[in-house]
């Protein structure tokens, strides 16, 4: 069901209103929106939906950057162009793939229906035009704080003065302290938030590190919403006997051998959710189901209703644990590598530990009910 359009952040709604009793705070929220990725997109959609909910006027800001935009981020902050030529090989391979195609008008279709998004922004310009009407802007969820692939835009440099500015449950992503170059920049984007939040211990500790400032850890926006609300959303289970669901965001050799393995451990048919050429090409060779061009809410249906789902993905985790599906977790990273983000995974089983999921969502609303109080005024 179509539940918005386009909004178009003009504020001429605002203009005239000289005194009121602040009921609803005008909130824009930022984070990964165009990497077609499953997590991404329903961990956006979950931050505007408990937003919305608890009254307030909110609306992703749709940023896209265009070439140049890229380009000057990579200058801006340093960032290796293997990184950028890696991710151009991931995207052509993929591409190239029939079901791509079907996966983009998927997730076009599902921010249409599901979201609420201002015009297309390719800069930090068009950003601040778009948010000139915003009391409080948001980034997060998600790595979108990683330093690998630092952006100023997620930490709302382009914010109009005089906004409120928050991290709702950001992810670094790494355990370690990155180069120093990079701890400057993050001190100086952070400075003035008025709110931070992240996702992981080990960020909030390396936060604390690099700026002094203590961050509050919170749930990923996935875990604000129940099981049920997430079964409202969620598409028809593949057809057929049951079965294991293979979703692997990494490209491991070993992935295939445990999956082959559990297959003939549990008698189920196996189906693949690709991501990789990888997954594309074992799936061939092992003649297991391939569920092609799926869009979120089919992505949902399939964890939801898998015997077993095997990942090595932080939202494919944690929508099992939401849904009470048997999981089993593959590491992604050596420990050793300096880059791995294993230490994602580790906190939210860790974490669950400590504290169930309604607990922890309980957590999350009242964090974001204060953040969002602070505009409540005249």
């Amino acid at each position: 069901m179509r539940t918005d359009c386009r909004y178009s952040g003009n504020g001429t709604h605002a203009v005239g209103i000289q005194r009121r009793v602040k009921t609803m705070a005008r909130v824009g929220v930022i984070t990964f929106l165009h990497n077609h990725n499953y997590g991404s997109s329903l961990q956006a959609y979950a931050l505007q939906r408990v937003i919305r909910k608890m009254g307030h006027d909110c609306v992703h800001l749709d940023y896209d950057p265009d070439r140049r935009e890229k380009v000057l981020n990579l200058i801006r902050t340093r960032n290796h162009p293997k990184l950028i030529l890696e991710g151009l090989r991931k995207k052509q391979v993929l591409t190239d793939q029939a079901g791509a195609r079907r996966k983009r008008e998927l997730f076009s279709a599902f921010y249409r229906d599901h979201l609420r998004l201002t015009e297309r922004c390719r800069n930090q310009k068009e950003l601040r035009a778009q948010s000139r009407d915003r009391e409080i802007l948001i980034c997060g969820s998600d790595q979108i704080w990683n330093p690998v692939w630092l952006n100023p835009a997620y930490f709302l440099t382009f914010a109009p003065k005089g906004t409120v500015k928050a991290a709702y449950a950001a992810s670094l992503g790494i355990r370690r302290r990155p180069a120093e170059e990079k701890v400057r920049q993050i001190r100086r984007w952070t400075a003035d938030f008025q709110n931070i939040s992240v996702r992981e211990e080990e960020g909030a500790d390396l936060l604390k590190e690099m700026t002094g400032r203590q961050a509050d850890v919170m749930p990923d926006p996935v875990c604000l919403l129940t099981a049920e609300e997430w079964s409202g959303l969620a598409g028809p289970p593949p057809a057929g006997e049951p079965y294991l669901l293979c979703y692997f965001i990494g490209e491991n050799r070993q992935y295939w051998e445990k999956a082959e393995a559990l297959r003939k451990e549990t008698g189920c048919r196996v189906i693949v959710l690709p991501v990789t050429a990888e997954s594309y090409a074992e799936a061939d060779q092992r003649h297991y189901s391939l569920m092609d061009g799926a869009g979120p809410e089919a992505f949902l249906g399939a964890v939801q209703n898998a015997a077993l789902l095997c990942t090595d993905s932080f939202h494919g985790l944690a929508f099992a644990t939401i849904f009470g599906t048997e999981t089993r977790v593959l590491r992604r990273y050596r420990e050793e590598d300096p880059e791995s983000k294993n230490s994602r995974i580790d906190h939210f089983l860790r974490r669950l530990d400590a504290r169930p999921l309604p607990v922890q969502r309980e957590e999350g609303l009242r964090w974001l009910r204060s953040c969002l109080s602070e505009t409540e005024k005249e």
